[in-house]
């Protein structure tokens, strides 16, 4: 026989050789959990978590260990590689030495045995309880719970909302950084009339914007509508453009295509009826009335390309009226690969580049970061992702007047930079504070209205802390808490982040979106691997978030890669699902992927039901 070196011995030697490692490794991996567990011991004020952060400490001291060699020579034997061994390493191990110790005819007791088979079975318990507790108790066709981000119309649409309770979901994520409190309240509200309805409870997450660096504001275009008729390849119109008159006192609207007209002028209309107009280049044109919506309200069309602004000037056989105050766009900032962009230290609203007569550029675009103090974190040379990764830049200078950046990343045809729009900065050590006091305001809210507080950009567990001693100054129930990972830094704390969590119930949410971009793309499979292995270790649940059928939730169709992705992400405690038109339908394609999955994986354990080819 080879051992693991190449060098031949007998099978006794091997045998000795391989249980002297695995004692060894054990003996390390005691002393590294005593050294944590001495460490952690000022946080762990949970009875209940005690025997986990045990574990979540063994496993540490197993994981820094290279264990590649020991695991193929223990996989030759038939034996356990250690390669599943997250929820309960200790008894894993004993389990290992008692196996090699039988294989060399030394005894082992039947005491020893049940033990260790006592303690391989009780990570399945100490999990489900923590997860139980935090999430709710899963439904009894699927052990995965599907948490839904709330869209805005779910304030006003309660057909909406009890839909989604019915398809199955058992979570509802209120985003803190959209909407206001009045908003929160009417979907809590909904939700809770839909509890009654359809005899389901469902969970509350509200889910603190948290210090995410944001552009500021975009400077508004000129007001005016751009009325613009479909035309084919050939330039023959196929499509007129629709405009509703609004008398309700309203301003135009190009989200909305209306202009504000005078009530007493839309009572004259009538479907049929045309209104003649001069545009903003002086070109006539027509508008005809096609049907009344209400009584404040009428839907026109227009077959020629018309720019409407306040004041123009509206002509009908019964009398004239003008155009009222128009809510302009804002000014579209479009960036290209090479493009240089200002991110302004002042908060001035941001502008396109400006040229001169002959198409030279004599000012860069420019748009204002919203946390100043960023400005002393970042330098020349450091990446920097906007939009969720849709824009990237390299920074060139920084200077009294922000940071220069180059454009490294964007589509062929550009890509648009609006307000609010996300700002990473992988390469720069930024802290800011945890809270915002806006963030103060809606964890008081999430403290009155909701079950779970999620935290959004913590680094360290000194973050949780804050969080947790705020709480505890609002009084009130204690919240569940979701920390979400989205930086380096907290994918390095994540096991103190958990212990310094364990005072509450508690969970981590896999945010794959600000992740990728922190730690990169390439290395984003790994590390959420490694998140739900440590996760596994500390018996505590795992949201996977971000994108999850993304296609199919905005289209109605998902594409292959999502499903496999949502296949995969049957092995967390719950998936988030985010907005879109076609989330009801999401919920049913999801509960149907997971469903059939959990026949085939536990965790990281393949399960082979039967075959028939």
């Amino acid at each position: 026989m080879l051992a693991s070196g190449g060098i031949a011995v007998s099978e006794e030697a091997f045998l000795i050789q391989l249980a002297n490692r695995v004692k060894a490794l054990d003996v390390s991996v005691r002393a590294t959990q005593a050294e944590l567990m001495a460490r952690w011991q000022p946080h762990l004020v949970n009875p209940e978590f005690l025997q986990s952060a045990a574990n979540l400490a063994a496993y540490i001291g197993l994981r820094r260990h290279d264990l590649r060699e020991l695991q193929n020579d223990l996989a030759a034997l038939g034996l356990s590689s250690l390669g599943r061994c997250e929820g309960h390493v200790l008894a894993t191990l004993n389990a290992v030495i008692q196996a090699l110790k039988r294989m060399q005819g030394e005894p082992v007791t039947p005491e020893e045995q049940e033990k260790t088979r006592a303690d391989m079975k009780s990570d399945q318990f100490l999990l489900k309880r923590h997860t139980d507790r935090l999430l709710g108790e899963a439904p009894a066709h699927r052990w995965t719970r599907f948490m839904v981000t709330f869209p805005t119309e779910a304030a006003t649409d309660y057909p909406f909302v009890r839909d989604l309770l019915s398809r199955g979901m058992g979570i509802a994520r209120i985003n803190c950084a959209h909407d206001d409190s009045s908003s929160w309240k009417n979907m809590i509200d909904n939700l809770k009339r839909a509890e009654v309805e359809v005899g389901k409870r469902c969970k509350v997450l509200m889910d603190l914007a948290g210090p995410k660096l944001r552009t500021g504001p975009v400077a508004p275009a000129p007001p005016f509508l751009h009325l613009n008729p479909k035309r084919d390849r050939e330039g023959k119109m196929i499509g007129e453009a629709f405009v509703v008159l609004d008398a309700t006192g309203r301003p135009g609207s190009a989200l909305r295509p209306s202009l504000s007209v005078p009530r007493s002028w839309l009572k004259k209309l009538r479907p049929g009826d045309t209104v003649n107009f001069k545009d903003n280049r002086n070109r006539s044109r027509k508008l005809r009335i096609l049907e009344r919506i209400s009584s404040q309200e009428a839907l026109a069309s227009c077959s020629a390309s018309a720019y409407i602004g306040p004041g123009t000037r509206l002509e009908h056989h019964s009398g004239k009226a003008e155009t009222g105050q128009f809510t302009p766009d804002p000014l579209e900032i479009r960036l290209f690969k090479g493009d240089t962009l200002l991110l302004t230290r002042a908060p001035v609203p941001g502008k396109p580049h400006q040229t001169d007569a002959y198409g030279n550029i004599v000012s860069s675009a420019h748009i204002a970061c919203q946390q100043i103090d960023v400005f002393s974190s970042i330098c020349a040379g450091q990446k920097v992702w906007i939009d969720d990764g849709r824009i990237g830049a390299l920074i060139e200078t920084v200077d009294d007047a922000g940071a220069w950046m180059k454009i490294t990343h964007a589509r062929k045809q550009g890509e648009k930079l609006g307000a609010e729009k996300g700002l990473n900065f992988p390469d720069s050590d930024i802290r800011l504070p945890m809270l915002s006091e806006k963030d103060k305001e809606d964890l008081a809210f999430a403290v009155e209205h909701a079950d779970i507080v999620g935290l959004s950009f913590l680094h360290e567990a000194s973050d949780i802390d804050e969080v947790i001693r705020l709480m505890d100054g609002l009084g009130g129930k204690r919240l569940g808490i979701i920390a979400k990972i989205e930086t380096q830094k907290a994918v390095k704390n994540l096991p103190e982040i958990i212990v310094h969590g364990s005072s509450h119930d508690f969970g981590i949410m896999i945010a794959r979106g600000d992740l990728a971009l922190e730690i990169g793309y390439e290395r984003l499979a790994e590390i959420q691997e490694e998140i739900l292995w440590v996760c596994e270790a500390a018996h505590f649940p795992v949201v996977w978030a971000t994108q999850v059928l993304e296609n199919m939730v905005k289209i109605g169709l998902p594409s292959r890669a999502e499903i496999t992705d949502a296949a995969m992400a049957e092995r967390a405690e719950c998936i988030m699902l985010n907005k879109g038109e076609y989330l009801v339908n999401a919920l049913a394609v999801l509960d149907s992927v997971v469903v059939r999955m959990q026949n085939h994986q536990s965790k990281k354990v393949s399960k082979f039901r039967a075959l028939h080819w």
